[in-house]
């Protein structure tokens, strides 16, 4: 057998594998995220509450301005020397990673609403570069933010009244669809858990995609 034939069945083995391949990755089913919180019945998932909050412009922020996008939610405040500071930097990690994502948000809730006001927040804003398009740093009512983070977010386990004695710390950070169901959660202090939190948004990007 000559040279041209062994060529027409190498190429023609070729052309195969690439056709099984292009098949394959066209009917490979796409990965799903699972959905956190059943509601109480159980009659359908958990999703985020109705909330009304201040953002760094002064801005009255609700669950209104997110519906129909992914976004992420951290709770953190502008004097911590703990956690927060990692947190923050993976946040805007993230942040960078989707700048100018229209479908992509970010919220970062004070648990010190006492402390940071609306300048304060501002000016933490300003120093990480965070666009109020985009990242949202958010004030408030402290027993609406503390009643958020355990009860809709779902990232403290803690009990509390949000009175004065009462304090959230988590390093936890959610990851919520535009349906407002929560489809992770990770570690904020873990660059390699934010990694993570990042392939799980592309992931998301598709399920949604417009």
């Amino acid at each position: 057998m000559n040279k041209t034939f062994w060529a027409g069945v190498f190429t023609l083995a070729l052309i195969l594998g690439i056709s099984v391949f292009a098949a394959y990755r066209l009917n490979k089913p796409h990965e799903v995220l699972p959905v956190f919180g059943p509601s109480a019945d159980g009659a359908e998932a958990h999703k985020i509450a109705p909330f009304s909050l201040t953002g760094q412009l002064g801005q009255t922020v609700t669950q209104r301005d997110v519906e129909g996008k992914i976004f992420v939610a951290d709770f953190f405040f502008t004097t911590c020397h703990g956690i927060c500071p990692k947190m923050t930097s993976e946040m805007k990690r993230v942040y960078q990673q989707y700048k100018g994502n229209e479908q992509i948000m970010l919220l970062s809730h004070t648990v010190n609403p006492e402390y940071d006001s609306v300048p304060v927040l501002a000016d933490y804003a300003a120093r990480h570069g965070a666009d109020s398009k985009q990242w949202l740093f958010l004030t408030g009512d402290k027993k609406q933010i503390y009643d958020l983070a355990r009860l809709s977010y779902l990232v403290d386990a803690s009990e509390g009244s949000g009175g004065s004695e009462d304090f959230v710390h988590t390093q936890n950070l959610a990851l919520v669809d535009p349906d407002l169901h929560i489809r992770g959660y990770y570690d904020g202090t873990d660059s390699i858990a934010v990694n993570k939190l990042m392939k799980d948004i592309d992931i998301l990007l598709e399920e949604f995609k417009k």
